[in-house]
């Protein structure tokens, strides 16, 4: 087998990998990704890392904030998200009404959510089963 035909498999094995992970209920969506710190300028005054849930985020927490529209479309408290590369965070806490298709990612300081800054990911998540 050459090198060529050796990518040539590769390129075309993984999609099929990709796909055969995901059920029939994965929602994908491209979305504004933000960046928050533990800091009480970022989180509840008063109560750092109390998440509007309910919830006391910690350092090191892979937790992300949604934006209220995205709770309509099944990402409510404690989903699993998949936020390409990087990695699987989960929903802990809610962002103000007057954001729309956005997340807001916990960074351990305000050095690395700056270098984030702002931008655009696709995430996954699995839809609810709707009951009968």
């Amino acid at each position: 087998m050459t090198l060529k035909s050796a990518f040539s498999v590769i390129s075309l094995t993984l999609p099929v990998l990709f796909l055969s992970a995901c059920s029939d209920n994965t929602v994908s969506q491209e979305v504004t990704a933000t960046a928050y710190t533990l800091s009480e300028a970022e989180t509840k005054k008063g109560n750092v890392g109390l998440a509007a849930w309910g919830d006391q985020l910690e350092p090191g927490m892979k937790a992300i904030a949604v934006s209220r529209d995205l709770i309509a479309k099944g990402l409510t408290h404690r989903t699993e998200v998949e936020v390409e590369g990087m990695g699987t965070y989960t929903v802990l806490d809610k962002m103000n009404k007057r954001w729309t298709d956005k997340i807001d990612i916990l960074m351990a300081d305000r050095a690395e959510a700056r270098e984030w800054g702002k931008q655009t990911v696709t995430i996954h998540w699995e839809a609810p089963q709707e009951t009968p």
